[in-house]
């Protein structure tokens, strides 16, 4: 089967946000790269610079409708920067396969991990998602994500319900749901998405307990934990419908924003669910409070 791969050339400032569009859409692989030949000259430790212009590339499976993907990257985008974006076929090859030969178990918080085909965590007692997430989680998976998985693996959710806004894989739900949660109600407009959240639902034998739908299907009720990773722009369109969904003393978790946006989040939630402090990793946001 070839695979599809889609290129963006951004501005630098602009990358943290298509990375985290490309795997929101379903990539296998992320990847930066110069756009414009520019020399890099050693960073400090520690640092991670970008260049001025940023070529970002995402790999889709083959099956990817290309047309559906430029028209979502375009609902997303301005034009300046979507008019840049070109798609290609590359040959079949096992470059996932190949990836993950690299690719060890990753731990979040204490006690949760995601383990790959082929790996094993001896830690005792540890709640493992079975996972193969592809090139796009990297050395880790993307920090918005983390910042998930280690909210999840803190919280108290045993005999509790959850709704997962913007599922994607669904590895936040399948999370909760092995760390106790009763019940999991993972929602995507994508329905390429609820198939790749069902198939590691069963992978992780949290099927039972499981329910995917369409956001057009969706009929919005209350929940313990609402989880919405997404977009900033998004969480703040779509404020009043998420925290409608969080049932009074229920909680509220919001990912996808990057610092300079976390005020404005926050704001949109205000008065009905106060947020705490943020916590970040790299520049991006885990904000979460509990409805009054």
């Amino acid at each position: 089967m070839p695979w599809l791969q889609a290129h963006l050339e951004v501005d630098k400032s602009r990358a943290p946000l298509i990375e985290l569009l490309f795997e929101q859409l379903g990539a296998l692989s992320i990847t930066l790269e110069d756009a414009r030949d520019e020399p890099m000259l050693e960073p400090p430790p520690g640092a991670m610079p970008l260049w001025r212009e940023t070529r970002v590339t995402g790999l889709f499976s083959g099956d990817t409708d290309a047309d559906n993907l430029r028209a979502r990257i375009d609902e997303v985008l301005d034009q300046e920067n979507s008019r840049s974006l070109t798609l290609e076929i590359l040959e079949d090859q096992a470059w996932e396969r190949a990836w993950l030969e690299h690719f060890q178990p990753l731990r979040f918080g204490s006690n949760l991990w995601i383990c790959p085909t082929g790996r094993q965590v001896d830690q005792p007692g540890a709640t493992i998602i079975h996972l193969d997430p592809g090139l796009a989680f990297g050395t880790g998976t993307h920090p918005t994500t983390a910042l998930c998985l280690e909210w999840i693996d803190a919280a108290e959710l045993e005999g509790k319900t959850v709704i997962d806004f913007g599922c994607g894989s669904g590895i936040l739900a399948i999370a909760a749901l092995k760390r106790g949660a009763k019940q999991a109600i993972a929602v995507d407009h994508d329905p390429q998405a609820l198939i790749a959240t069902r198939s590691n639902a069963a992978r992780n034998q949290v099927s039972e307990r499981l329910i995917t739908m369409t956001a057009e299907d969706f009929q919005p009720r209350e929940a313990d934990v609402v989880l919405a990773n997404i977009l900033a722009n998004v969480l703040v369109d779509l404020a009043s419908l998420i925290h409608s969904l969080v049932r009074p003393g229920g909680e509220l978790v919001l990912s996808g924003i990057l610092q300079h946006q976390a005020q404005d989040v926050a704001r949109a939630y205000q008065p009905a669910i106060p947020m705490q402090p943020p916590a970040t990793l790299d520049d991006w946001v885990r904000l979460q409070g509990v409805r009054s």
